[in-house]
């Protein structure tokens, strides 16, 4: 459990191991803001004694616990209750690595709680130690607003490289459609179902934050709040726009390997066109007729041969002729 204390013009972070939590009898001394970041779920007891010190409600505990619940707002009243959805880094795996993040928000207090060490949450706290930008001059409120902007942000990364691969996707499926094509467009259309489940939720959370349910977040922090929630939208816009691209790129596969069997059917129906005739005069010399007149000739059969040459020569200028081939 790491702890962060700030004001305008100083700040002090610590490292406090779970048994002293009892004993102390503040966290907040002298100081504006306290950010208390816990990394990793698995410790009952440190969650069990953070509950009494702060008096967070049950249900808000087994919120923080059940890591498959969705994204979600409530006000408690002296602090108010936040889960959201965090991304990994993402390496085009067959499944997005998502994660839950929990953030307890009083007056002067904020509390996280990562199932997994949230790296972008690294820059918000060196923001806060190297005093750039607002966070020093700002209250808890404006904290939850960096850590929810930050947790937006790690959105965009996917959404690019999905974004490329879709363009390499497409252009796969026009010139070489495979197998893999469609197994790669399904598995991205459950990569687009993870993310809009991820953010649709995500929406309503941030514009209750925007809208002043709860007094704890002040009418300053709301505009920056707004700004956080038109980029949820732009997020989701996107989103739809991929799945529809998904989905015309499925007919593109359907209709390329439509394409691909309708080249290969003309061909096999050119050499069978063909080999009509050259069968029919086949057939015709394959009789067991006694009085055949050119079976008795010398030249009968280079003749015969020449004939179905100069046939299939001149269907094949025919067919070209014709553009069929």
């Amino acid at each position: 459990m790491q702890v962060l204390r700030y004001r305008e013009g100083a700040y002090h972070e610590e490292e406090i191991p779970v048994e002293s939590i009892s004993s102390r009898t503040s966290f907040d001394e002298d100081y504006d803001v306290t950010w208390i970041r816990v990394t990793g779920l698995g410790d009952t007891a440190l969650l069990e004694q953070l509950g009494e010190k702060f008096h967070i409600h049950m249900l808000a505990l087994e919120g923080i616990v059940n890591t498959m619940q969705r994204p979600k707002f409530e006000d408690y009243g002296a602090y108010f209750f936040v889960v959201l959805k965090s991304i990994h880094s993402w390496e085009q795996e067959e499944n997005i690595p998502i994660s839950q993040v929990s953030m307890l928000v009083g007056e002067k207090i904020v509390i996280t709680f990562e199932e997994k060490e949230e790296f972008f949450f690294h820059a918000v706290w060196e923001r806060v130690v190297s005093n750039k930008g607002l966070i020093r001059k700002k209250k808890a409120d404006f904290l939850a607003y960096s850590l929810v902007d930050a947790i937006v942000d790690s959105y965009f990364s996917v959404l690019e490289k999905l974004g490329e691969e879709l363009e390499q996707l497409e252009e796969r499926l026009i010139y070489d459609p495979d197998k893999e094509a469609i197994h790669a467009i399904h598995r991205m259309k459950r990569q687009m179902l993870q993310l809009r489940r991820a953010l649709w939720p995500l929406r309503e959370v941030i514009g209750n934050m925007e809208r002043g349910v709860t007094s704890l977040i002040h009418s300053t922090t709301t505009v920056y709040l707004r700004d956080v929630y038109d980029h949820v939208i732009d997020m989701m816009d996107v989103i739809e726009n991929y799945r529809e691209m998904l989905s015309g790129m499925l007919d593109i596969y359907l209709s390329s390997v439509s394409n691909r069997m309708n080249e290969i059917m003309k061909v096999l129906t050119v050499i069978s066109t063909i080999f009509i005739p050259l069968t029919f005069i086949t057939s015709l010399y394959g009789m067991n007729f006694v009085f055949m007149p050119e079976l008795k000739y010398q030249w009968a059969y280079p003749a015969v041969l020449g004939v179905m040459l100069l046939i299939s020569l001149a269907m094949i200028l025919f067919f070209w002729r014709k553009k069929w081939l």
